[in-house]
Order: structure tokens, then C-alpha cells, then sequence
């Protein structure tokens, strides 16, 4: 196993080149089988339970569904995500593969792409971070919960988002966020060089807090 501070740097042309001694990386499939197990426990029933009934009941487009569902049985949020996308297909950015969706985040900043790939680096040689491509950002969790978010945010910045109980001071900084945002703690990044040993410690510091 490789210490965090290791030299290791992936080539991530290739989404098999994301991998850790836990997982793959992951992409919106996570996100579709975590609706439908939710979309299970508060029904009882499954998607195609819920696509058959609404096509019984005439259900034609989203907003209907939505408003049937959440108005005859109380069903709302990411539990009619599982049924709509279903019955009306899903987004093409959520068909992606990951290393798909990565390219896409830094098509147009490829000056920032190492910076991404330099954190990247150090979730792939950690054997309890996950990795999840999104379609405008990449999270890392714990088997237990997500403690970081990588996000391209200004031409020339990329944030990673810490759910971290800390102090802000010096590359800390604090985040104007919800009251109910436990993510509000970020480190900016300007160049790779700066995803060096002290910013992996606050990683480590984050992961161990979440785990």
C-alpha cells in the first residue's frame, strides 16, 4: 500500500486508471440504485411496481407523475427520481462513463486538469476513499459518508469543499453556505504543486472525520 504522500500519479486518460483498493469509480449509477432502494423503503414497492401503476393511470409526462405521486401517496424528492427516469428516460450526461465525465468538467481548462488529477491521486492510493464523478464535480466519501467535493469553480481556481470540524486559518477557508450545509470549509487550488503533504493531512484529517 502506498503512503498518502506517495509520488504515485495515475494517468487518468482512462477511468480504469480510477480505482483504489475499495472501489472503482463511480458514476450516476450509484445515485439511480440508492433512488430506487429509497424509492423501496418508503413504498414497499419497486420501479417497475410504480412505472405500470402510473402508465395505468394515464400518467403521461413528468409533471404529471410528480404531482400524482407525491399528491395520491405522498411520495416526493429522490423517490420520484426512480420512477420518472424510468418511464421518461435519463439525462445523457447520467449515461457517461466516468472518465467521460471528467473530460467534460476540464474540456475548456485543461490548465486545470492536473490540479484535479493531482487530488485525485491521493483518493486512489487511499484504500477507504470512494470516488464519484458527477456531471460538474467529483466527490470523495468514506464507506460512511462524503467528506470532500473537487469543483472547477473560476478559470483559474478549483475548490475542494471540506465537511471538516476545523478552525478556518491559513489555506483554510470558510464557505458561505445553508445553515444545514455541514460543508463549509474549503482549500483553493491554483496549481498542483499546492496539493502537497499538508493539504493531503487536512484530506486525511476530513476522511477520518467521516468514517
Amino acid at each position: 500500500m502506498r503512503d498518502a504522500d506517495s509520488t504515485f500519479t495515475p494517468d487518468f486518460s482512462s477511468s480504469k486508471a480510477l480505482t483504489n483498493a475499495a472501489t472503482g469509480p463511480g458514476t450516476w449509477q450509484h445515485m439511480v440504485d440508492s433512488n430506487k432502494e429509497l424509492l423501496i423503503k418508503k413504498t414497499g414497492q419497486d420501479t417497475d411496481y410504480w412505472v405500470a401503476h402510473a402508465r395505468e393511470e394515464g400518467i403521461s409526462t413528468d409533471a404529471e407523475l410528480r404531482e400524482w405521486m407525491r399528491e395520491k401517496f405522498g411520495v416526493t424528492g429522490y423517490a420520484q427520481y426512480a420512477v420518472s427516469w424510468e418511464m421518461f428516460g435519463y439525462p445523457d450526461f447520467m449515461l457517461q462513463e466516468a472518465d467521460q465525465l471528467l473530460d467534460g468538467q476540464y474540456a475548456a481548462y485543461a490548465h486545470l486538469r492536473p490540479i484535479a488529477d493531482a487530488v485525485l491521486a491521493w483518493a486512489c492510493v487511499t484504500p477507504t476513499v470512494y470516488i464519484q464523478m458527477r456531471k460538474g464535480f467529483v466527490s470523495l466519501h468514506s464507506p460512511r459518508r462524503k467528506f470532500a467535493q473537487i469543483t472547477r469553480s473560476t478559470n483559474n481556481i478549483v475548490d475542494v469543499t471540506l465537511r471538516l470540524q476545523a478552525e478556518a486559518d491559513g489555506r483554510v477557508e470558510r464557505v458561505r453556505t445553508r445553515p444545514d450545509d455541514p460543508f463549509t470549509l474549503r482549500i483553493r487550488l491554483t496549481s498542483p504543486e499546492q496539493v502537497d503533504d499538508e493539504f493531503r493531512a487536512i484530506l486525511t484529517t476530513a476522511l477520518e472525520q467521516n468514517s
